[in-house]
């Protein structure tokens, strides 16, 4: 049935092709041309006869899909044998007629070859459901192209991807298979690529989807005769492992039947290789060497899953992920569906809610209203009492005046008396039942004015305690305000004590300067003095007597000079001693305003 199911997508391409006029028919010399090549593609002996009895010219005018679907059905596709034919002939043959009428590159721009664009389609058709016509959801399209991508070492644009699927028709009825070879065409998955690193990707990734391979590559294999090592090329699939010559696998040199009764082991290092596996059958036990550790865990994986293929009986792993992924995606389409129906369901509860809602918010207003009237009715049974008090007071007024005139004609009217005391009477007890009532009125009124004043007592209570929290809030501000100034004022003060702090510690080392001058200058002086007076008295010596008191004089100075030039050095001496001890004690003061500064920063 798989088998029927894909021959089938190819031939319905073939069919489309030959419907120029897009009426969903072909003609009958059409199709006779058609099946006869199927017949040939798919290695069935001819029927001429069925053939011309089938689609002989009548009235009857071109054959639909559905009315050609027996005949392709009766007799071909029951008559295919898996095996005997070449299932790439029939898509290379349904390609031809397909792509000569749809296969056109925007702007005449053929980016890929027509083998590679043939390709495509074959993966393409192996991807698309048993749906018609063949499309292609956005998760296979972006499958496919990742698996390209990958094949070529190069990561796939989400952007052009997602501008891609973005499109109108994509969203609405899916992607075809020329709206694919076009995108494919543009040349944006292809960026940068050189065209053979492209077909050799192409190629890669139709081998191992539509050709059913798991995977293909180079290892050493011993030999079982000779038992020496040569490189082999290995080709595997679900249930056989074949090795040839050369990558272009024209010679086989032989085949391994993989069962539920195969394993794969690894096997440490001898005889110089590395990286060594075998694979055990019930007959023979075939040791091969991969590159390197990461090619032999590949291949020993690989192996395991196609012996796990056999063993559940599937044929193709590409297939049974195509089945996985079309279960994942509609178990993804009933959760979608399983939540929309649950937020259906919340807003209905929602909209359910808000009608209550709105049902008890018009009874609460019936409610209000009731009550509104009930207060009306109320303030009129007040005023009614108000008049019949009134009028119970004018009546007492009368009564009293008719009892005046009755004491009057007490007298003469005693049975007159008599009844109109047990009208009084009658008119007293009703009067105090009706005081009674007003009474109990006008307590109600005074108990709901003093909840009303509690009520306005509170409001109040709540304003003043709003008006000192803003006050409060202020006062905050206020004092956050004046700690920043502060804050900023001890800095500028801090820096302006650091300054005067290395002022203060450069001027120890001007004063030594000074110092250090002044005591060459002393000594200089002192020289001088000593020159002086050395040549004072060889001039004495010298000088005739006249002179002697004169020199004598002079040398007498001479000694005064000396002293004095010695108390002026001890007094800048002195001078200077003081200056060091001041700079001192200024440079410890500043410290000590430093370090209190730096205190009063960390306190703040």
């Amino acid at each position: 049935m798989e088998l029927r199911a894909e021959l089938l997508k190819s031939i319905w391409y073939a069919f489309t092709s030959l419907d120029v006029e897009k009426s969903g028919k072909v003609s009958k010399s059409q199709l006779k041309v058609l099946s006869h090549n199927l017949y040939t593609a798919l290695n069935i002996p001819h029927d001429p006869v069925a053939l011309e009895d089938h689609f002989s010219d009548d009235d009857d005018g071109p054959v639909s899909n559905q009315g050609y679907m027996p005949y392709l059905n009766k007799f071909i596709l029951d008559k295919v044998v898996e095996g005997t034919f070449a299932k790439e002939n029939v898509d290379e043959f349904c390609w031809t007629l397909c792509a000569k009428k749809n296969y056109r590159p925007k702007n005449g721009v053929d980016i890929l070859p027509d083998k590679d664009a043939f390709h495509l389609w074959c993966l393409f058709n192996f991807l698309s459901e048993d749906n018609y016509p063949l499309v292609l959801v956005p998760e296979e399209v972006e499958y496919l192209l990742k698996k390209i991508c990958i094949a070529m070492s190069v990561e796939l644009s989400c952007v052009d991807m997602e501008d891609f699927i973005s499109q109108e028709a994509v969203q609405q009825s899916g992607i075809t298979v020329w709206a694919f070879l076009d995108f494919v065409n543009t040349g944006r998955l292809t960026r940068g690529m050189v065209k053979d690193s492209v077909t050799m990707a192409i190629d890669e990734v139709y081998q191992k989807i539509a050709g059913n391979i798991i995977k293909q590559g180079y290892l050493w294999k011993k030999g079982h005769l000779r038992r020496n090592w040569n490189e082999r090329w290995f080709s595997l699939q679900p249930s056989t492992l074949h090795y040839y010559v050369s990558e272009d696998r024209k010679e086989c040199k032989g085949c391994i039947e993989l069962s539920h009764n195969c394993c794969v082991e690894v096997l440490p290092e001898k005889e110089g290789k590395r990286c060594m596996f075998c694979v055990k059958t019930l007959t023979k036990t075939y040791e091969m060497s991969a590159p390197d550790t990461k090619q032999r865990q590949e291949w020993t994986t690989a192996i395991q899953t196609a012996i796990r293929l056999c063993v559940e009986g599937k044929k193709s792993l590409h297939k049974d992920l195509k089945l996985r992924r079309r279960e994942q995606r509609e178990e993804r389409e009933r959760r979608h569906t399983a939540n929309k129906e649950e937020e259906l369901q919340s807003l209905h509860l929602f909209q359910w809610e808000r009608e209550s809602k709105l049902a008890e918010l018009e009874l609460l207003q019936d409610v209000q209203k009731q009550a509104q009237t009930a207060l009306l009715q109320e303030e009129q049974k007040r005023i009614q009492h108000v008049k019949l008090q009134r009028t119970l007071q004018e009546q007492l007024q009368q009564a009293e005046e008719a009892r005046a005139s009755i004491q009057a004609e007490m007298a003469l009217k005693d049975v007159e008396t008599e009844r109109q005391r047990r009208r009084i009477r009658e008119l007293e007890v009703m009067q105090l039942r009706l005081e009674e009532a007003l009474h109990q009125e006008m307590r109600a009124r005074q108990d709901e004015e003093v909840y009303f004043l509690a009520q306005a007592r509170l409001l109040l209570e709540e304003e003043e305690k709003m008006k000192a929290l803003l006050a409060l809030q202020e006062e905050q501000e206020q004092y956050i305000l004046k700690t920043q100034r502060e804050k900023q004022e001890l800095r500028q003060e801090m820096v302006t004590k650091s300054q005067a702090l290395e002022e203060a510690q450069h001027q120890p080392e001007k004063v030594r300067a000074s110092r250090h001058r002044m005591d060459q200058d002393i000594a200089a002086a002192q020289r001088k003095l000593r020159h002086a007076s050395t040549s004072v008295k060889h001039w004495n010596i010298q000088r005739e007597d006249p002179l002697l008191e004169a020199q004598g004089s002079q040398l007498c100075l001479c000694p005064i000079y000396e002293t004095r030039a010695y108390a002026y050095t001890i007094r800048g001496t002195k001078e200077r001693r003081r200056s060091e001890e001041r700079v001192n004690i200024s440079g410890r003061e500043e410290t000590c305003l430093y370090q209190a500064s730096n205190e009063d920063m960390d306190c703040a």
